[in-house]
């Protein structure tokens, strides 16, 4: 019996960060660096003086402290309501505000930093299901989805009822730890059985350092369990080099305690890491067999944006010995991408606007 495994970062279904539809790539960049070096700012137990000043010019020069509708803030700041405690005051005239950081750490104020969403263009959310209904993945791991019952309403109304295909009839996500919506969820023609959820914490006193969750999804194939073992590794923008490297050597952890239960394991995802990276070669040396580098892959080997360069290698479906050797053909599918100077896209995909998202989907064909 063969089936198919991919893993397919969408970007979201349904609603996406503004700043990702901006043109001007280099307005984005610096939208998104801004973004990660806030979030790093925010998440420190104590702002020293340095560390206010910076937090304060972020939140000015994005105007993330800007609460009208038109905006045109990258991101803002969640405070909670009803605690009373704040992160900081706006005071002056409206051209030229004062921003004044109050809290004295991340302990002091409830909330977060959050990239500021607009609806996805239907033609972007059909082009995302267009990719999803071309991989026509037996198991298909969904990365940056927004949250369960959108995951079902993408399943049931975009790939069933749009573009008339036959919904899964097993999807499955729970939801993370990420304000952002990014999580990772699963779709699947097989029975799902169990599920776990993992909240990493690298030996920190239980404080959380990233809130990316590795979700173990057990898959009943042929009656033997399959383990999926879903990932989305801290992004590069802003360094994350270190957290990538505590998610990879916990992964490493479940991976092995997963042969344990079976010998069919998957470890699959968006890494944010080409392969050459710690974090990525702390999973090969586990003895895990990437899909791409399989003798049947003769393509690109990147998978990010035009994916002719190794350094765009971000997304793995990775496989235990047991079923490398059950492996029979690997692909990726690039047409939901707009990159026109490289490949053609989907008719349908005619600009960044309307891609399904900057993220190919890998997938392997294996014989269980």
């Amino acid at each position: 019996m063969t089936i198919r495994i991919g893993t397919f970062n969408a970007e979201n279904l349904f609603h996406r960060p503004k700043v990702f539809a901006l043109q001007d790539d280099t307005e984005r960049d610096r939208a998104l660096d801004d973004f990660n070096e806030l979030v790093a700012l925010l998440e420190k137990d104590t702002y020293t003086p340095a560390d206010k000043d910076r937090i304060a010019e972020l939140i000015k020069e994005n105007q993330a402290h800007n609460g009208e509708p038109d905006s045109p803030r990258p991101f803002f700041i969640n405070e909670l309501k009803g605690t009373g405690a704040k992160l900081f005051t706006v005071s002056g005239p409206v051209a030229n505000p004062t921003i004044k950081i109050v809290a004295k750490g991340r302990g002091d104020w409830p909330g977060w930093a959050e990239l500021v969403r607009g609806d996805l263009s239907w033609q972007a959310v059909q082009n995302t299901g267009r990719v999803v209904v071309e991989v026509n993945a037996d198991v298909l791991l969904m990365v940056e989805v927004e949250d369960r019952l959108t995951l079902e309403r993408f399943n049931e109304h975009v790939v069933g009822e749009t573009l008339g295909h036959q919904p899964y009839p097993f999807n499955l996500l729970i939801d993370g730890n990420d304000p952002r919506g990014i999580d990772v969820g699963i779709l699947s023609r097989h029975p799902v059985t169990s599920v776990r959820s993992h909240l990493f914490d690298p030996g920190q006193g239980g404080r959380r350092l990233f809130s990316r969750d590795c979700p173990e999804f057990e898959i009943a194939v042929n009656g033997t369990p399959l383990w999926i073992l879903g990932n989305h590794f801290k992004s590069k923008r802003g360094g994350g080099a270190g957290l990538r490297a505590a998610q990879a050597k916990r992964v490493r952890q479940l991976y092995e305690a997963a042969l344990q239960r079976s010998d069919h394991v998957v470890v699959a995802g968006d890494l944010n890491d080409f392969m050459a990276s710690p974090p990525v070669k702390t999973l090969l040396d586990a003895g895990l067999k990437d899909a791409m580098t399989h003798r049947t892959y003769t393509g690109d080997p990147g998978t990010h944006g035009p994916g002719t360069g190794e350094e765009d290698k971000l997304d793995y479906v990775m496989f235990s010995p047991a079923l490398w050797d059950l492996v029979e053909h690997v692909e990726v599918e690039r047409r939901g991408i707009w990159a026109p100077r490289t490949f053609k896209s989907f008719p349908t995909v005619t600009s960044h606007a309307t891609q399904a998202s900057d993220h190919a989907s890998v997938y392997a064909d294996v014989d269980l």
